[in-house]
């Protein structure tokens, strides 16, 4: 395969104009629509025992994360304080575990545009020892792409994780990308795209085209100062896209700190309703302590799973709330809801 590919949102026929690039998943709801069933937990407590294991159902599953008022991560919940609603209605869970070894899928979005020129070098250091910590060999798999006006794909999804900071190197130019022998790549001097900036187009194509069939978690990571410029589609258009992938965003906030700095708003906007947050490191020198805060974010989660009360494959979107008794003052992180399969036979 190239070296380096473009990619764009793919939304039903936008990818016309790049038919000599095969798309990487179909149009349509997105992995948030085939729900697979898992292994219940233990019945209730009066219902007999031994494990209940559920065959054929479609089980949604939410992965959340819970702090307290420190920002300390609470790892101690029991499944008696926990309950999911589905559009105000208390759903009843069969799977309640905490999750810190559940393989990772992860594209990492970086944009290169003019404003983030000067941190790149540094950003791109500090990603890679993130990708060392982080990315599990044979277990997590991960994606390099490099975003300004357009989003360019420099590494696919591998469990490599010298190829990945290759790739991080590669964009920010410090690094000498492989010859037209190596796999039919070709040299690009510095930085690929500039005078442009299109956040929400990138998290799209990112989420549409490679993370949507994914199995098991799904994670995009954007280092971006938040300005979106040259966005075909809104950020509504970004969260749907992360939903209907079951994709949590994560966002770095980086930027020129001497100019406008950075759209923490705009950030937490895009990420927080699909489970994901943003960091915003106060300077260049404080990038490690924010990659130490995302990798603890992704180790130490919680794992439910509900069959929803409501069958109706109406193609809607369904709202999902998490809720814990018994403690004040925590917070709890997951997506907001998903898109129920449309059309199914029988329903």
């Amino acid at each position: 395969m190239p070296w380096m590919r473009k990619i764009a949102p793919r939304v039903c026929g936008l990818l016309a104009a790049l038919a000599t690039v095969p798309a990487l998943a179909p149009c349509g709801n997105g992995a948030s629509a085939q729900r697979e069933a898992h292994p219940a937990s233990a019945p209730p407590a009066g219902e007999g025992g031994g494990q209940t294991i559920r065959i054929g159902t479609n089980l949604v599953n939410v992965i959340f994360s819970v702090t307290d008022r420190q920002q300390r991560h609470v790892n101690d919940l029991t499944q008696g304080e926990v309950t999911v609603l589905e559009d105000g209605k208390p759903q009843q869970v069969f799977t309640f575990k905490r999750e810190a070894d559940l393989p990772l899928t992860m594209a990492v979005l970086v944009d290169t545009s003019n404003s983030v020129q000067p941190i790149l070098p540094r950003l791109t250091e500090a990603g890679a020892r993130f990708v060392d910590a982080v990315v599990r060999p044979g277990k997590d798999t991960a994606a390099v792409i490099g975003f300004g006006g357009e989003a360019t794909l420099f590494q696919d999804l591998t469990t490599n994780a010298a190829r990945l900071r290759r790739a991080l190197k590669e964009i920010a130019g410090v690094g000498r990308p492989p010859g037209p022998g190596a796999g039919g790549g070709l040299p690009v001097p510095g930085v690929p795209f500039l005078g442009g900036t299109s956040i929400y187009d990138s998290v799209i194509a990112a989420c549409e085209q490679l993370l949507g069939k994914e199995p098991g978690r799904k994670t995009v990571v954007l280092f971006t100062d938040g300005y979106d410029t040259t966005s075909r589609y809104q950020r509504g258009d970004a969260v749907e896209a992360a939903l209907r992938a079951e994709a949590a965003v994560y966002a770095i906030g980086i930027g020129d700190y001497d100019d406008e700095g950075v759209d923490k708003g705009a950030l937490n906007a895009l990420c927080e309703p699909t489970g994901g947050r943003a960091f915003v490191p106060k300077g260049p020198s404080d990038l490690d302590h924010a990659f130490a805060e995302l990798e603890r974010d992704l180790r130490q989660q919680y794992l439910l799973a509900y069959e929803p009360a409501n069958e109706r494959a109406d193609g809607r979107f369904r709202k999902i709330e998490v809720r814990t008794s018994g403690r004040k003052g925590l917070r709890i992180r997951h997506r907001r809801g998903y898109y129920a399969p449309a059309g199914l036979p029988g329903r």
